[in-house]
């Protein structure tokens, strides 16, 4: 039936639509909101009363906050204001309900417990529950007593600290009751009143990770959960010295951003970063760690699994600006510590390959064997530490390499001078000259032969770094080095030559271009090359240096020049048959001399000719081989020999290789710090404990606290708290935000 307001073209009257929740309640989310007075209070939910309580009813008020929590009808920090509690307090009252239902809610009446008071019964009651394996929680709620009288009962606590109205005291929820004896501390209630959760799981970012997905978000920032007993939070320790090495501003100046997604370059930088620091330093590491536990350290809810890094480093693959990342990384290495770039340490390291791919062997020092591998060429500082690295041609020899590095080396290191410091295998007078004329200095071992010294021209000398004393028996000397024929003539090199003798005798000679240098500190300086070998035995051991970050490999040039193999076995036969022939010619001589047979003899002529017949054979076998030898050529085209041979493509291994060195000097940086406060030979050892340490994290205003757990002895935990109030000084920012970083570490409970 119509409405006669309609009859008459009149419109209706609109509505006012009802409010949600009353005008004087207090909005806790979205639809939700409190109103609450003398008499009670109500929860509205969209508009409904869903829960009430009275005002003497406390256990109905707490069961109205949880449900909003649990059913997640308001987030947990809203429940919070809008009741007036601490988070501590709410979650509280969400496990007693989880646990006990509504009678977990129900108020306690404060005051001692029954009984309070120890007797012989119940002491010995309580041993028998413990010696069942109770623990002490589970024997006090058998007993009706305090966990503290328990521990009375048990000698863990002094009997003459019982008072008459001990009563249950609550512990603080970040420590666990079995490592809690007696009242609290005044640092226990202090950071018991923090308002952490213990192990707070962050927010989920699903609109985020939704507009990722259609490529409408950059990249997700870092927004940090705040939390107690987090796990790994001492890598956080990495980040003022991650900002010395510069990677993450080079590599942001280089690669400028990635494409759209929820994980940023910055966030992946991190991820790889971090993942070496717990000694995954290959992407299949993620494998092993949880997603949720490893997004912590990144403010992001999860960290990318295996399949985003590598289709991330896929992306940055793609750029193929590797070299130029590392260039770029030297060049900044060279601007924050020009101290450490007066001596530069060159040497090839060999990278064995395991797989099924055709790759040319290359001969491995360390094992003493040819093998499929590729070759790279290092320059580390004079500390060890690794300034930049490149892919060397296969096969190519050390002195080829470091010639081909001039022009790289001059473009890193400006009008800066350096001593180029390298093993004998670059023994070559030509490059010498060629170092000289490039403007570097050089330093190596000498090779081949030469006079030697008398003992009595021998003189000892000390040389003192870092506080500890070197001493040598040296002999200092100038030298003149043939260089190769010219059309000048024969030139020579002049250089220095210091030979060092040893208690039995032996000699090692060492010859330089510098003269400014004290024999024991030109001595000194060469056998510190070992400190690079140590970097790659470091760096096999803990940061995949030799590992497989990329199984894309590319075809090799069939129209490189390769030895010829077939030659190679010609002149092993040669060999043998100029051993054969020599070996009938001393035969000849031995029976022509030795033997007391009368030359008139028939016996003596017919072995004579047998013997004489054998060394034409074997000459003329010489002959046909030298000729061979002489027609097979020295090289030829790879397709020849090797037709599907193949490369490893290098990008993405130059990409990690950027990562994980900058990764290791950071780690150098932190050593540093720890002079005097730690020994150095245990220094490192030290930081792969406290990057693997739990702690706290906490931010108050701009500052990101970090609160670090106590490491495994005391002199551990003074040397990691010395190392937080350095760190403190440099005021290092998180990177893609503003949050100051500020490290402490957290005391044992019941320590000083």
């Amino acid at each position: 039936m119509i409405s006669s307001d309609l009859k008459a073209g009149i419109s209706p009257s609109k509505q006012t639509p009802l409010p949600l929740i009353p005008g004087d309640a207090v909005q806790i989310g979205l639809g939700v909101g409190l109103l609450e007075n003398e008499c009670g209070g109500v929860i509205f939910i969209w508009g409904n009363a869903a829960y009430c309580f009275d005002s003497n009813d406390v256990a109905a008020r707490r069961f109205a906050a949880v449900q909003l929590v649990i059913t997640k009808a308001a987030k947990f920090g809203e429940v919070c204001r809008a009741f007036d509690v601490g988070p501590t307090t709410l979650n509280r009252w969400r496990v007693k309900y989880l646990e006990l239902g509504l009678s977990g809610l129900i108020e306690r009446k404060k005051g001692p417990t029954s009984p309070h008071k120890l007797t012989d019964e119940i002491t010995n009651e309580i041993e028998s529950l413990r010696k069942e394996g109770k623990s002490l929680r589970e024997i006090a709620t058998l007993i009706g007593c305090s966990t503290y009288l328990v521990r009375v009962a048990l000698g863990l606590v002094e009997k003459d600290l019982v008072r008459p109205n001990d009563s249950d005291k609550e512990l603080p929820s970040c420590y666990d009751e079995e490592d809690f004896s007696g009242e609290a501390t005044d640092d226990q209630k202090e950071k018991a009143s923090t308002a952490l959760i213990p192990l707070a799981q962050p927010e989920p970012r699903d609109a985020e990770r939704v507009a990722a997905r259609f490529g409408l978000l950059e990249e997700a920032k870092p927004v940090f959960t705040e939390g107690l007993g987090l796990s790994r939070v001492g890598t956080f320790l990495i980040l003022p010295a991650l900002c010395q090495t510069g990677l993450i501003k080079v590599a942001k100046d280089l690669y400028k951003r990635m494409s759209n997604g929820f994980y940023g370059l910055s966030s992946i930088l991190l991820s790889m970063v971090f993942l070496c620091l717990v000694r995954e330093p290959r992407a299949e590491g993620m494998t092993r760690i949880s997603p949720a536990e490893f997004g912590r350290l990144l403010g992001l809810d999860r960290s990318p699994e295996v399949k985003t890094l590598r289709r991330k480093l896929r992306e940055l693959e793609k750029l193929q600006l590797g070299s130029q990342l590392l260039t770029r990384l030297a060049k900044h290495h060279v601007e924050t510590e020009p101290e450490s770039i007066g001596y530069l340490y060159v040497d090839g390291h060999v990278r064995v390959y395991a797989g099924k791919r055709d790759l040319q062997k290359n001969h491995v020092t360390r094992t003493r064997i040819a093998a499929p591998a590729t070759l790279e060429t290092w320059v580390n500082d004079y500390r060890g530490d690794p300034v930049f690295v490149v892919t060397s041609k296969i096969s190519a020899s050390l002195v080829s390499e470091i010639r081909s590095l001039l022009p790289q080396l001059r473009s890193v290191l400006g009008e800066k001078k350096s001593t180029i410091v390298f093993d004998r295998g670059g023994w070559s007078p030509e490059l010498f000259k060629e170092l000289i004329e490039a403007g570097f200095d050089f330093l190596t071992y000498r090779k081949g032969k030469y006079e030697l010294p008398e003992p009595s021209t021998f003189a000892t000398q000390t040389y003192v770094e870092n506080n500890i004393k070197y001493t040598y028996n040296l002999n200092d000397s100038n030298i003149k080095i043939p260089l190769p024929k010219n059309r000048d003539g024969n030139a020579v090199l002049e250089c220095r030559q210091v030979i060092r003798q040893s208690e039995n005798k032996h000699q090692i000679s060492v010859v330089t271009s510098r003269t400014d240098l004290s024999a024991s500190e030109t001595l000194y300086r060469m056998f510190s090359r070992w400190r690079q070998e140590n970097y790659f035995r470091y760096g096999r051991m803990h940061f995949a240096l030799d590992g497989l970050d990329s199984y894309k490999a590319i075809a090799d040039d069939t129209e490189r020049s390769v030895p010829n193999p077939e030659r190679k076995v010609l002149q092993d036969q040669l060999r043998k048959a100029r051993n054969l022939a020599t070996h009938k010619e001393a035969e000849l001589g031995k029976y022509s001399f030795g033997k007391e047979l009368d030359p008139s003899l028939d016996e003596y002529h017919n072995v004579r000719s047998e013997l004489v017949q054998g060394i034409e054979d074997a000459q003329e076998k010489v002959a046909e081989l030298e000729q061979k030898v002489s027609d097979t050529p020295v090289r030829v085209p790879l397709e020849t020999i090797r037709p599907k041979a193949t490369l490893l493509d290098e990008e993405r291994k130059l990409i990690t290789h950027a990562i994980r060195l900058s990764t290791y000097n950071a780690e150098s940086y932190l050593t540093r710090m720890l002079i005097g406060h730690f020994p150095m030979d245990e220094s490192r050892a030290l930081l792969r404990e406290a990057f693997n340490a739990s702690g706290d994290i906490e931010i108050v205003d701009k500052t990101l606290n970090i609160r670090i757990d106590p490491l495994s002895a005391p002199r551990r935990t003074k040397a990691l708290n010395a190392l937080c109030e350095q760190l403190n000084e440099t005021k290092t920012t998180y990177p893609e935000t503003d949050l100051i970083l500020n490290y402490s570490v957290k005391k044992k409970p019941g320590m000083p």
